[in-house]
């Protein structure tokens, strides 16, 4: 007799769960009986959730953070120290970043890092954008607060020999930072000594 898998709806809701990063088959399906299980308020608040976001998020056009405003809140913050830049790989860097507190300048997000191995040069990144921010608004510094990793160090080194002609200062934080490791991943007080014993390049 021929083992018979789950309804089709179900099976449907796993494949796409899966596709997640992170979820393998198992959690997948655990979260797809879980959804199941669950009051049907609670199953259309999720699928509202992932609408909405896909829908009200966006790119602000200054430094290409996810906001459901244009300019961010945090580009259009007048408390914030507007002449410092920092630049990240993604939006999960702004927020490991923000959660330090020890960082009050704004951000710029490449949304992703220099890799030709993976076929990603700087045409595909918000280079091009940076470096007309930094014509533009002539800051007193830009932080490559890049992972320390060989794509990163790679992204960085890039950058320097972009910004450094143009006149502004170039740093990179401090080497508290594991080599290889993420800043997504960094524990607050690591980030906060990274950031303040930044160096010049």
């Amino acid at each position: 007799m021929r083992a018979r898998g789950p309804a089709e709806p179900i099976a449907r809701l796993i494949e796409e769960l899966a596709k997640l990063p992170g979820i393998g088959p198992k959690t997948a399906s655990r979260l797809a009986y879980h959804l199941l299980r669950s009051p049907r308020e609670e199953a259309l608040a999720l699928a509202q959730a992932i609408v909405e976001v896909k829908e009200r998020v966006q790119l602000c056009s200054r430094c290409f953070n996810l906001s459901d405003v244009d300019p961010c809140p945090i580009c259009s913050d007048p408390t914030r120290d507007q002449q410092t830049i920092c630049v990240v790989e993604d939006p999960l860097d702004v927020l490991a970043l923000e959660r330090t507190g020890a960082y009050d300048g704004v951000y710029h997000v490449l949304h992703g890092v220099i890799s030709p191995v993976d076929g990603i040069g700087p045409e595909r990144l918000r280079i091009r954008e940076l470096v007309q921010r930094v014509r533009d608004e002539r800051p007193n510094e830009v932080i490559l607060a890049l992972n320390p990793n060989i794509e990163g160090d790679a992204t960085a080194m890039y950058l320097a020999r972009q910004l450094i002609p143009l006149g502004v200062t170039v740093t990179r934080p401090a080497s508290g930072l594991p080599v290889g490791g993420d800043l997504e991943y960094a524990d607050e007080v690591t980030l906060g000594r990274a950031l303040a014993g930044r160096r010049a390049l």
